[in-house]
């Protein structure tokens, strides 16, 4: 009979005393080589998904879709450093010169049950369309989907959305304690 304790530590708070760019796979197995059970690493995201693939972008023209009467069409830099995109959107609040919240094509969006969706270029009434232009819970940080989310005139194209919103990502280690004991 052993009695064991387990214990959870985070990867971030665990590299803000060792200096190191191991991964938290390398960290776990050093730990297990010292003598100390590592059960299992797990992701912990304060958002599901972490919001990768979606940046910050700048909405350039925006026009009337001409097969559609809710549809227009944007023109949106998303700081890249390469041309802007087209994107269909449906939102009866999106306009030029707003700053946005796109995911690109390949993200990885969940909706409420948590079943991912992946962001594809696709043709909306004939129309092509390079990602999407996101409302609030389209990206999980609330609940609202009147319309799109308008960012402050300042915030520049090509920032990261999971550096915008402070989303924050970890691992933790589950580590098994056993106690010394003589018997």
């Amino acid at each position: 009979f052993k009695i064991r304790y387990k214990m959870r530590i985070s990867y971030n708070w665990l590299k803000q005393f060792i200096k190191t760019d191991l991964k938290s796979e390398e960290i776990a197995d050093i730990l297990t080589d010292l003598g100390l059970e590592v059960e299992g690493v797990d992701k912990y995201e304060s958002l599901k998904g972490g919001l990768q693939g979606v940046v910050i972008g700048h909405v350039l023209t925006c026009e009337k879709h001409p097969d559609a009467d809710k549809l227009k069409i944007t023109t949106v830099d998303l700081g890249d450093g390469n041309a802007p995109v087209q994107i269909v959107c449906g939102a009866p609040n999106v306009a030029a010169g707003q700053k946005v919240p796109v995911a690109t094509i390949g993200t990885k969006l969940f909706d409420k049950e948590g079943n991912a969706f992946e962001i594809k270029k696709g043709k909306i009434r004939g129309q092509e369309s390079h990602g999407m232009i996101c409302a609030e819970d389209e990206i999980g940080i609330g609940t609202s989907h009147e319309g799109i989310i308008v960012l402050p005139e300042d915030v520049v194209p090509g920032t990261l959305a999971k550096d915008y919103y402070n989303i924050k990502s970890d691992y933790v280690l589950e580590v098994d304690i056993t106690p010394n004991r003589s018997d």
